[in-house]
């Protein structure tokens, strides 16, 4: 089987870096052209990594770009992986490849599809979430599941910790399933487009705690907008008290405190800004 990638950012790169500590290899790596999304959260250049591993390093303002189906096709991908990337692969790109492109998202497919899938995660309060690897098809996160590892929460699991154990589920999908795509040996499973759910975007202005919340409530969002995400926070005279660690059970200390409808929250690690800060993304 040959392989290639598609990615921009360090997730992208941990998984192709782990793809080579299992003794696996690339054929083809694409990515963005250098001024292209230099702000985007954790955006990485390739080529030092690709001239280290002597694979080749296609960059293109897009991956539906001609250029980039033909060297899909000149490279004889089979397998061709998009990880941390915005852009919708279009037909053609996806058939570019013998056996087809794959993704990861971080739930556990058929529910969760769509966005923001580590807050939803936590704010929906569930017990376990995850990482799907699947075919691609033309919906979003609709195509067959190859594989799936399993993340339990609790009640004290943040977005930080979290975002931490998805990249750690990727890395272990990957080492998990390599053999069995270069052997064409894994089975893939079609989703039911009947079931699951479809998660919607959020903003930053979607973490400001108000005082119809419970405390439960104030404390999951604050959990589930920490870093890497904007945070939560609340309106304070001519201030906004963003928070990024909360408590309901201690002294507050001199700490800033909101009251919920049902108690008092207190912020435990938090900054103060200026109102035009409030629900930018900053």
């Amino acid at each position: 089987m040959r392989f290639g990638f598609v990615t921009c950012v360090q997730l992208g790169l941990d998984v192709m870096s782990e793809i080579y500590a299992i003794g696996g290899e690339l054929d083809l790596v694409i990515t963005l052209e250098d001024d292209q999304a230099q702000s985007k959260s954790g955006r990485v250049w390739l080529d030092d990594f690709c001239d280290s591993k002597s694979v080749t390093l296609l960059k293109s303002r897009s991956v539906n770009d001609p250029k980039v189906t033909k060297a899909i096709e000149e490279y004889a991908i089979d397998w061709l992986f998009i990880i941390g990337w915005s852009q919708i692969a279009a037909p053609a790109t996806i058939s570019a490849s013998t056996r087809g492109c794959i993704g990861m998202h971080p739930t556990l497919l058929p529910e969760g599809r769509g966005r923001a899938s580590i807050p939803w995660a936590i704010l929906k309060g569930l017990d376990r979430t995850g990482v799907t690897m699947f075919q691609l098809d033309s919906g979003v996160d609709t195509g067959p599941v190859l594989a799936w590892q399993e993340i339990a929460l609790t009640e004290e699991t943040t977005a930080t910790t979290l975002y931490r154990q998805v990249l750690e589920a990727h890395r272990l999908l990957i080492s998990r399933t390599w053999n069995a795509l270069n052997e064409d040996s894994l089975e893939a499973v079609p989703q039911d487009p009947a079931s699951g759910s479809t998660w919607p975007g959020r903003t930053p202005r979607d973490g400001e705690i108000t005082a119809d919340m419970s405390v439960a409530e104030a404390t999951a969002l604050v959990r589930a907008t920490t870093h890497p995400y904007p945070g939560a926070f609340w309106r304070e005279n001519d201030r906004v008290v963003r928070v990024w660690g909360a408590s309901t059970n201690e002294p507050s200390n001199n700490k800033p405190t909101f009251t919920c409808h049902d108690g008092l929250l207190v912020a435990r690690d938090f900054s103060v800004e200026p109102t035009s800060l409030a629900g930018s993304d900053r």
